[in-house]
């Protein structure tokens, strides 16, 4: 007598978990350590930037609340996969190893690899790399690339854990060049202390580098993968992801489809 009971109160007790969950914040991932202009705290102590406020629009056209969710990059694929965090959304390149441990979202931004140096360092890139000493952050595309096609050139490669150490590096002397993100090295050139450096070159499109940047997710996540394709080709199509892209970048770096 008491068997329809139990079944009935464990299908309520699931129904309601199922309904918390669908309804509890999303918690977008972000990297602890601030990568500028895409993601650090403004002066207020919050977090924002071109994927911060990027992310809250999407998570507005899915109707859904959000929460950044600052996690340390080296460790940011192990905690979406553990669930401590639903989705990754910092300038994470979509590339066939990624790929093989977690899905992603169609792209929604492309930038290529720069390489930055002292405006008075002439240098032939890749065939004037031989000993010189580069900063790279591990982990990266970047890192990958550099790592394929530049070990035979003859360039001392440094890994680096958190791209603010490679930029330090880069201006006390301690590197002749770095290889980072286009954008994010743009927005480094503008500081005082940076005056004297230049974008000396960028990398070519290659494999290393994916298909642009996507949204990180658990591979059986496939309606959050559905639902979020949709949000960004709303937001691409209505000028929003350009008009942050403008406002944070100073260019547009929306992938269009």
């Amino acid at each position: 007598m008491k068997l329809p009971l139990m079944i009935a109160t464990a299908a309520a007790t699931l129904s309601l978990g199922l309904t918390a969950q669908a309804d509890a914040p999303l918690k977008v991932g972000i990297s602890g350590e601030p990568y500028p202009p895409f993601t650090y705290r403004a002066a207020s102590g919050d977090w924002t930037g071109f994927e911060v406020e990027l992310a809250q629009r999407l998570c507005d056209a899915m109707g859904r609340d959000c929460e950044i969710a600052p996690t340390g990059w080296s460790g940011i694929i192990p905690s979406l996969n553990a669930g401590r965090i639903d989705m990754i959304m910092n300038s994470m390149s979509i590339t066939e190893q990624r790929q093989r441990v977690i899905d992603f979202t169609r792209p929604y931004y492309f930038t290529p690899g720069a390489y930055v140096a002292a405006e008075e360092r002439e240098i032939a890139i890749p065939d004037g790399l031989d000993g010189l000493i580069m900063g790279v952050q591990s982990a990266t595309t970047n890192a990958t690339y550099a790592r394929r096609e530049l070990r035979d050139s003859g360039v001392d490669i440094r890994l680096y854990d958190q791209a603010e150490q490679v930029n330090n590096d880069l201006l006390a002397g301690r590197l002749d060049l770095v290889l980072a993100d286009e954008i994010a090295m743009l927005q480094f050139l503008e500081r005082d202390e940076a005056a004297s450096f230049e974008v000396k070159a960028t990398a070519p499109r290659h494999e290393a580098y994916g298909e642009g940047v996507g949204i990180g997710l658990r591979q059986e996540d496939d309606a959050l993968r559905e639902a979020l394709n949709a949000a960004i080709a709303t937001v691409v199509e209505d000028g929003t992801c350009g008009e942050l892209s403008e406002q944070f970048l100073g260019t547009d770096v929306c992938v269009y489809e």
